[in-house]
């Protein structure tokens, strides 16, 4: 077995990160890159993916692009399968694609609801799918599905958002107990409060940034480079006999009332 940094080395592999123009999926992603990984950037919007696929080549990184709706089944396979026979093996997924919608959960609109199911969840189904079949076939690979501290708390108007992320706590666990017989490490990333695109509208409110600051041991909000370290655990060897696990990065939130 490997010993010191050399657990932690990615090279000669390749990360898929979902939802990886922006946010904790492009700081991942540049992490995993730095890391000695080659990176597959993913998203809908194509404008913005070649800007975040520029910007990483610029520092060196090996980058690729691969646009699909992780929401639709056979677009992913379809675009996975292709990736694969034509580019070579994927050793890495993170399922990092989501999106929030807040209201209260008596207005919540129906629509509303299975969009985030779809965005959230079924995303990670789908990828995470696509990709295993050809890690089972290996006998090798690692999945991080991005879950949140919501997987395990729930604050008002997000109820929805809340399931879903309990859910895909649970599908990772799912995931492990099916797949690590492959040789497959299956994991979750449970972010706290960080600042990113999803969060603008907190971020720029002085009430809520006051009280997270109260709430969180910390005293602050979380950076998006802070969940580089645990990625980079959980995509490599030193993280060989961990499955089924959900890692909080949350400054201690969850461990504090």
């Amino acid at each position: 077995m490997s010993h010191g940094t050399d657990l932690f080395d990615l090279s000669n592999t390749t990360a898929l990160i979902t939802g990886s123009s922006q946010g904790i999926g492009y700081a991942l992603a540049k992490g995993l890159g730095d890391a000695g990984a080659n990176i597959v950037l993913n998203g809908r919007n194509a404008q913005k993916l070649a800007d975040a696929a520029a910007t990483l080549r610029q520092q060196g990184l090996t980058v690729h692009q691969l646009a699909f709706d992780a929401t639709d089944n056979e677009a992913v396979k379809a675009a996975v399968d292709g990736f694969e026979a034509s580019s070579g093996p994927i050793g890495i997924l993170v399922n990092n694609a989501g999106m929030q919608f807040r209201t209260p959960l008596e207005d919540y609109p129906a629509d509303m609801f299975a969009k985030l199911l779809a965005t959230n969840v079924t995303s990670v189904f789908n990828v995470g799918q696509a990709v295993a079949r050809h890690m089972i076939d290996r006998k090798q690979g690692k999945i991080i599905n991005i879950a949140s501290v919501q997987s395990a708390l729930a604050r008002p108007g997000i109820a929805p958002y809340t399931a879903t992320k309990g859910a895909v706590a649970n599908l990772t666990k799912g995931m492990a107990t099916d797949w690590a017989k492959y040789g497959m490490q299956i994991n979750a990333i449970a972010p706290g409060y960080f600042d990113t695109p999803l969060n603008a509208a907190l971020v720029s409110d002085p009430e809520f940034s006051a009280w997270l600051e109260k709430r969180t041991p910390a005293g602050r909000w979380g950076n998006v480079e802070e969940l580089v370290g645990a990625g980079i655990f959980l995509s490599s060897a030193a993280s060989s006999f961990v499955n089924g696990h959900t890692l909080y990065v949350d400054g201690g939130i969850t461990a504090s009332l």
